[in-house]
């Protein structure tokens, strides 16, 4: 189960683990400063941060020192337990901002959704690896997870949380497409979904219908497109070095909306700048390029499912996040990995990154 001996240090993957708490510590510091109040200055939101962060890192070197050949393994059964969280969470979830998200367990509420970014790689990659020794498959072997993985996506959306429901859907569907789905299905799909479009649109619920006009140009200012139109002020605000740490008026006025959360990424925007969101930027991309080296020096095709499965739930919430917070792309709520303030979404982000480094450091010698 675990793995602690010389090669673990040797094959330990540094660079990945030194940008991520280099993220993680910027995050640390706009959750600081997006709570900061002259009364109170370390926020329990800030608190709550660094005990996510500190706790994070731990599970991370867990994760890295486990066998992710447990997780394929369990995760598969697992994933059946979590669906039944998930129907758990829509009769008798907490409710919070407006959504039934959260299950009370009494020492700590948690999103069952977030757990179903962990566990759907493990599912979907032993589905295959029982199935045939060449990943060479039909449709009928499709079947099935895309069945759970709809189904999946309605339990989630059902809370309502559509941005975390879309990161399951696009997960799923990438790692459906490596493992040799069609290209047909996905072109039918999308023709499907773009003529039922008005349809689908019915069925949303007037904030999400906001958002959507929002971004294609209507709403006012004051009213639908409030959150966007600060965001766009306290991002063009900052130029080039920003206002300074802590002197974002955007921010500390309250003018901007969720701004530890969500909008997170406007805030250190307007307080450090161009020069401060390329600096985030340029980790990410780093982060991720490493990333898909390691994915592409792995041999075993279930194990290379696996490990795209864990980074791209990462990747899609970080492109997201940012395409959002630019209006690039339509407002949801999906927070930024690792900066963003939320300790579920801190640990599985942790989770996922140490299972891929476990993923990373035994990929030389697999058969051992």
């Amino acid at each position: 189960m675990f793995l602690i001996d010389r090669r673990y240090f040797r094959y330990f993957d540094w660079l990945s683990f030194g940008i991520i708490v280099a993220i993680s510590i910027i995050g640390i510091f706009f959750v600081f400063s997006a709570t900061y109040k002259t009364t109170a200055p370390f926020s329990l939101f800030f608190k709550k941060q660094i005990f996510g962060l500190i706790t994070g890192i731990i599970i991370y070197l867990i994760c890295s020192i486990s066998d992710y050949r447990m997780l394929t393994r369990w995760g598969y059964f697992l994933y059946f337990a979590i669906l039944f969280l998930l129907i758990c969470t829509i009769i008798k979830g907490s409710i919070g901002m407006g959504a039934q998200r959260w299950l009370d367990i009494g020492i700590i509420k948690f999103q069952p959704s977030e757990l179903t970014k962990l566990f759907l790689p493990s599912f979907i990659s032993y589905y295959f690896l029982t199935q045939n020794e060449v990943p060479h498959y039909t449709f009928k072997d499709f079947i099935q997870p895309l069945l759970i993985l709809f189904f999946t996506f309605i339990l989630v959306r059902k809370q309502p949380d559509l941005g975390t429901a879309l990161i399951i859907l696009f997960c799923g569907l990438l790692l459906l497409w490596f493992a040799g789905l069609k290209k047909r299905f996905f072109l039918i799909s999308f023709s499907i979904i773009v003529i039922s479009a008005p349809l689908l649109f019915h069925f949303l619920r007037p904030y999400q219908k906001q958002r959507i006009s929002v971004f294609l140009g209507s709403g006012n200012k004051h009213k639908e497109g409030y959150q966007i139109e600060q965001s766009k002020i306290a991002i063009g605000s900052g130029g080039l070095t920003g206002k300074g740490f802590l002197l974002g008026t955007q921010n500390k006025f309250m003018f901007l909306p969720e701004g530890r959360t969500d909008f997170i990424f406007s805030v250190l925007c307007e307080e450090w700048g161009f020069s401060g969101a390329l600096l985030l930027l340029l980790l990410f991309v780093v982060l991720f390029s490493r990333f898909c080296l390691i994915i592409m020096s792995i041999d075993n095709f279930s194990t290379q499912l696996l490990a795209i499965g864990l980074i791209s739930h990462i990747i899609i919430s970080t492109i997201i996040n940012i395409g959002m917070v630019l209006e690039l792309l339509p407002t949801v709520g999906i927070p930024l990995p690792l900066v963003s303030y939320g300790i579920s979404h801190l640990w599985i982000t942790f989770a996922s990154l140490g299972l891929f480094n476990s993923i990373a450091i035994r990929r030389y010698y697999i058969g051992d």
